[in-house]
């Protein structure tokens, strides 16, 4: 994605995703980062919110989603996630880093994560 960006990372959220039944059951943390792609020119000259995309409806759209969630995939979860901005915001270019922040993977400590794009690239 090239051009103007807002970009949220570390968004924290709960959800009740994994293949095992426990995760589903029990919930996980997951970290979300996501850019948007607008031109944001007359918002920085004319210092007025309604020329640009407001982060914080997607925070909370995504918050409240993260509660409701339940579902095998974090590729599924990614898809859901696009589709709340798509919602929220239109065709706009947009990003998502999905990680799952406790892999249950024997001997794994790190992270895994997807990287999806709509409207761009």
């Amino acid at each position: 994605m090239t051009g103007d960006q807002i970009l949220v990372r570390g968004l924290r959220l709960w959800a009740h995703v994994g293949v095992l039944e426990q995760e589903r059951l029990l919930g996980q943390w997951f970290e979300l980062d996501l850019s948007l792609g607008f031109d944001l020119g007359e918002a920085a000259t004319r210092d007025v919110l309604a020329c640009s995309l407001d982060y914080s409806l997607a925070i909370t759209a995504l918050q409240q989603q993260a509660r409701v969630i339940s579902c095998l995939t974090i590729e599924h979860y990614s898809e859901q996630i696009l589709d709340c901005l798509e919602r929220l915001y239109g065709p706009v270019p947009m990003q998502v880093e999905l990680r799952k922040c406790r892999a249950p993977v024997p001997g794994f400590s790190g992270t895994v994560a997807v990287s999806r794009c709509r409207h761009g690239r």
